[in-house]
């Protein structure tokens, strides 16, 4: 008994179909991303910052809205990350406030951004010390963004 080509078995356009989607997956979609940023979202969500594991653990973790934490997106992993929303929430230490930080910054926000994904920044002093105004802030985002949600308080 023979085996069959792909072409002979009608079978081709799936497989050119399937690596045209691979592609374009690789290439244009949030989410996909190498293994080596698994391992390291991985990591970073067990030794999250203080100011991080307050804002999940206090607010993020719970909220009506699923929120994920060190999420990769494109070749970055973002603190928190909202799909219903198209929210990134990120927290920023000393070293964002340096004349590289600011720049790396602006980069990885217009990345982001081209994903249509709103960015939203926070001070670990903001954490700290305005807990409440920071829970504020984002709540009055997503509810604006997310309306099929059933809200309880």
């Amino acid at each position: 008994v023979r085996r069959r080509s792909f072409i002979e078995s009608g079978n081709l356009h799936r497989w050119i179909l399937f690596i045209i989607l691979l592609f374009l997956q690789e290439r244009y979609m949030p989410g996909n991303y190498a293994d080596k940023n698994i391992r390291l979202a991985r990591t970073l969500r067990k030794s999250m910052t203080p100011e991080e594991r307050h804002l999940w653990y206090d607010f993020l973790r719970t909220y009506p809205v699923k929120f994920y934490r060190q999420k990769c997106i494109d070749r970055y992993i973002v603190d928190f990350y909202c799909r219903q929303a198209s929210l990134v929430i990120e927290i920023d230490g000393s070293q964002h406030y340096e004349e590289k930080g600011i720049a790396d910054d602006a980069r990885r926000t217009k990345i982001l951004q081209s994903y249509h994904l709103s960015v939203m920044r926070f001070t670990n002093l903001d954490i700290r010390h305005h807990f409440l105004d920071v829970c504020t802030a984002i709540d009055q985002y997503v509810k604006q963004k997310v309306h099929n949600v059933i809200w309880s308080k």
